[in-house]
């Protein structure tokens, strides 16, 4: 398969499991990709309006799917030498049109060989070349519908109207993504997002590589629009550990990584404090390298994946891009 710049990969999910049965696809045209991959899976199960009664309880089958996702592409990626190549997973709901601007730019489109046409299809897709990838048919999608058991016991909201969480994103890598989307995910109506002061990246490594906060600040919005373009997203410098969270009453969620739990804790003594209603606290452990929620051949794969801004800046200079 030849090189193409910038391609886009459709696939259908009967349920949120782990679609290993897409690994071989999502590499190959991984393998094809030399700028941009953007992955759609589509599933009636990311119907917005139906799913914001359960989407804070799929927190952990949501992340377990972004997470292979993303590693299997990004492995595929790193292995040919394309540390580079941004790779974003976005979830759809087959009901719902596409953006009108999405997919533009794009110059070629892969589709699973023997999935369902792909539904409201903007002409911008539709006009590029269509190429048919196959999956593993060893191995068996589910087919049966996704019902999720919680505990009559839980009494906590089922999704949080504003969501925060915090970062450097340098670079923005499927780890940021990973954590952008989760936050989106469970979030009803705006995310915020505070994204670290220059001032506070003086000390970081191969700081002269290390993209300025416009550019950070630019492409985590880009991101977070592609993924859910219906939510409302306010993107601010972020000069302490609190950003907004230390002072805004209308936060109810915080979106953190194991590395950055301690700052959730801080941000609960600053919001007691201030007399402010304390947050849910979400934490993305799957892309941990210890995380007991992937299975072991995931797993292992992730251990070999760098999902770091710190391998990225290191990989440039030492490439001289």
């Amino acid at each position: 398969m030849s090189s193409i710049k910038r391609t886009i990969l459709f696939a259908h999910l009967h349920d949120i499991s782990v679609p290993h049965h897409l690994g071989p696809a999502i590499a190959s045209v991984t393998a094809a990709t030399t700028g941009a991959l953007v992955i759609v899976l589509i599933s009636q199960l990311f119907r917005t309006v139906e799913s914001t009664s359960n989407r804070a309880k799929q927190w952990d089958h949501i992340q377990r799917l972004l997470t292979y996702v993303y590693v299997k592409a990004t492995k595929a990626a790193q292995d040919l030498g394309k540390v580079l190549l941004d790779i974003s997973v976005v979830l759809k709901d087959p009901s719902e049109s596409f953006p009108n601007n999405f997919g533009n730019n794009m110059n070629m489109c892969f589709r699973i060989q023997g999935d369902p046409p792909v539904p409201h299809l903007p002409d911008s897709i539709e006009i590029i070349p269509q190429v048919f990838v196959v999956p593993d048919r060893t191995i068996e999608p589910h087919r049966q519908h996704f019902v999720d058991v919680t505990p009559s016991c839980d009494t906590s909201p089922s999704s949080y109207p504003v969501v925060a969480l915090g970062g450097t994103f340098d670079h923005l890598h499927a780890g940021h993504k990973i954590l952008l989307s989760m936050a989106a995910w469970i979030a009803s109506a705006k995310v915020i997002v505070g994204v670290t002061d220059d001032e506070l990246l003086k000390n970081k490594s191969n700081k002269n590589v290390l993209e300025s906060m416009t550019v950070r600040m630019e492409r985590t919005r880009s991101f977070l629009q592609l993924f859910r373009p219906d939510l409302e997203y306010e993107i601010v410098p972020l000069r302490d550990v609190y950003g907004p969270t230390g002072w805004d009453p209308n936060v109810q969620a915080l979106v953190v990584s194991m590395e950055t739990l301690p700052g959730a804790t801080a941000i609960d003594n600053k919001r007691s404090a201030e007399s402010l209603p304390p947050l849910r606290t979400f934490v993305i452990d799957v892309i941990s390298s210890e995380s007991e929620k992937l299975d072991h051949e995931d797993m292992e794969m992730l251990k070999q994946t760098k999902l770091s801004s710190t391998f990225i800046r290191e990989w440039i200079v030492k490439n001289a891009v």
